[in-house]
């Protein structure tokens, strides 16, 4: 029986160039650390100083959590979904 994925023919999953690099992490990256349901004040204390990537560039999460009016996140869509509300959508600066 051969197996498809042999070592020695697979090649890497995803090409990666050689362009500019971007700026801060995505949201999803820091969302995926956390433990849900979680309050705002725990995102802070664990994430604040993190920056996160959005289309007007490079912000801190504790200042993008400012903006945000709730102050518990049952779920890890609940988090990402007011983040997203306040930075926007949009494509990505690079530098």
């Amino acid at each position: 029986m051969a197996d498809d994925t042999d070592e020695e023919t697979a090649g890497p999953p995803i090409e990666l160039g050689d362009g500019p690099e971007v700026a801060g992490v995505p949201l999803a990256r820091i969302s995926s650390r956390l433990t849900y349901g979680i309050e705002k004040s725990a995102i802070r204390r664990r994430e604040g100083d993190t920056e996160i990537r959005t289309p007007d560039g490079p912000q801190a999460l504790g200042d993008v959590l400012d903006s945000v009016d709730v102050p518990y996140f049952e779920r890890r869509q609940e988090f990402e979904t007011a983040v997203r509300e306040e930075i926007g959508a949009g494509p990505v600066p690079t530098e």
